[in-house]
């Protein structure tokens, strides 16, 4: 019934049927529509790629023809903004089915989703919609996450996300919540150290102290972006560099959670790719000084 209380999901392995995500592929940038005629025209300097998945669900178009170009010479992944797993509804199986379709045309290296709620019984809200972290919103999202990777027939990364409030009922911190449904249902971890710096700054939650209790095993991607200082909060608005605070906290993440695969976002008042190769090229710099690794051993 629609207004029943969900169950809690039980725990699942997926290491032998279902693959996870594709080792360490080095730095990335998200491909947007400005820089097409670049990638289209040439083959610029980086290693992956990332993909706004529902900007890719139609049937043909310039979109497409893009993508289908750049996975000749470079590593995709598929995040997507608009699945919702943590609504108190039933997925949307025409969305799932569409990713499922799209994924298995492409193959991406990874496939990655928030951890949010975007959708009411009638009508779906187009934004990254913060959850209570109860254990309620627990077995939704644990639900749901296994709805997808059992669609998907392979492992899915969960993001956290900024907000700019908390709920009085939470009974455990994001990352808490993030490392339990990443128990019960063997998906990984895509980490935005940008998102652990802005709920910082917005509701006093110390962003070191987040990432020790994010279990190391699950992070399998980290996302790197700017964000906008306001008076009174941050922004997460994907609008310039990475911050000095942005850049010292992920530093912390490399050296707990090794070189993993990381993406400069950078989704408004989007610059040259040049741009985005310079910040690309910082992060790599970061990972290589942890692993001892020279920066071309992950330049495409």
């Amino acid at each position: 019934m629609e207004n029943e209380r969900p169950t809690r999901a039980k725990a699942r392995s997926y290491s032998v049927s279902f693959p996870r995500a594709i080792g360490d592929l080095g730095v990335g940038i998200g491909l947007r529509d400005p820089h097409y005629e670049a990638f289209l025209e040439g083959r610029p300097r980086v290693c992956w790629l990332e993909v706004h998945t529902e900007n890719y669900l139609g049937e043909g178009g310039l979109d497409l023809h893009v993508l289908e170009h750049v996975r000749r010479d470079y590593a995709l992944s598929f995040h997507g903004v608009g699945l919702g797993l943590g609504a108190a509804v039933p997925l949307d199986i025409w969305h799932l089915e569409k990713i499922a379709s799209l994924v298995a045309r492409f193959e991406p290296a990874h496939v990655s989703e928030h951890l949010c709620w975007s959708a009411v019984p009638t009508r779906h809200l187009n934004d990254l919609l913060p959850l209570p972290f109860t254990k309620e919103s627990v077995a939704v999202v644990a639900q749901h996450i296994d709805q997808l990777q059992t669609v998907l027939k392979r492992v899915a990364l969960l993001e956290n996300i900024s907000s700019h409030l908390r709920f009085k009922a939470d009974v455990m911190t994001e990352a808490e919540f993030l490392a339990e449904v990443a128990a019960m249902t063997g998906c990984g971890i895509l980490l935005d150290v940008n998102n652990l710096l802005v709920n910082q700054c917005n509701h006093g939650e110390d962003a070191v102290t987040a990432l020790a209790s994010l279990p190391l095993s699950a992070i399998q991607e980290i996302h790197l972006g700017g964000h906008l200082v306001l008076e009174d909060s941050i922004v997460d608005h994907h609008g310039s560099r990475v911050s000095s605070e942005v850049w010292a906290l992920y530093r912390h993440a490399i050296e707990r959670f090794g070189s993993v695969p990381t993406l400069i976002e950078w989704d408004t008042d989007i610059p040259a790719v040049e741009v985005l190769l310079q910040e690309a090229a910082k992060a790599e710099d970061i990972r290589c000084s942890h692993s001892g690794l020279h920066t071309d051993d992950h330049a495409a």
